[in-house]
């Protein structure tokens, strides 16, 4: 059943489904490591990384929303059922427990830096297919860029 019409011709329109959808799965799962170590983050930096986290999550949030109304408004039904995360989301993620703030930062910048490294893929491969949708992939990237900066500071100078 075809709800909406999508604008997008073939093979424009499979680019950009597979660019938003897994865009979508990096950013659900983003927010929920990042509500994880928020939840289990312990050490002397407790507070401030406690906070940065929440802006992570809502950054993730926030572009999870927007990049899904993007699918949909193309005629591309988003999949952001738990399931469909728990099975596609492989992105690094903090252990299970109590996590030292240094190794939350670390995992962190980790994980931001994957998911932006995938999206610049995706940048890549919609040049052609979808510009609008490549726009919000860039905006996405920038957004996630500034906060994988902030937690590599947070860590400076590695010592590990």
């Amino acid at each position: 059943m075809t709800v909406v019409k999508s604008p997008l011709p073939e093979p424009a329109r499979q680019v950009t489904f597979d660019a938003l959808q897994n865009t979508l799965v990096d950013l659900l799962g983003l927010s929920l490591i990042g509500k994880q170590a928020h939840w289990n983050i312990v050490g002397p930096r407790f507070r401030s990384i406690h906070l940065q986290l929440d802006e992570v999550v809502t950054t993730a949030r926030t572009f999870a929303d927007t990049v899904a109304e993007r699918a949909a408004a193309l005629g591309l039904p988003p999949d952001g059922r738990p399931e469909t995360i728990a099975s596609a989301f492989t992105l690094p993620s903090p252990k299970d427990g109590w996590l030292r703030d240094e190794d939350v930062v670390t995992v962190i910048a980790q994980t931001l830096g994957a998911a932006i490294a995938r999206l610049r893929e995706r940048i890549t491969a919609t040049d052609e297919a979808d510009p609008v949708t490549q726009d919000l992939l860039i905006a996405v990237t920038a957004e996630l860029e500034k906060q994988r900066w902030m937690f590599e500071a947070e860590n400076w100078p590695h010592e590990k």
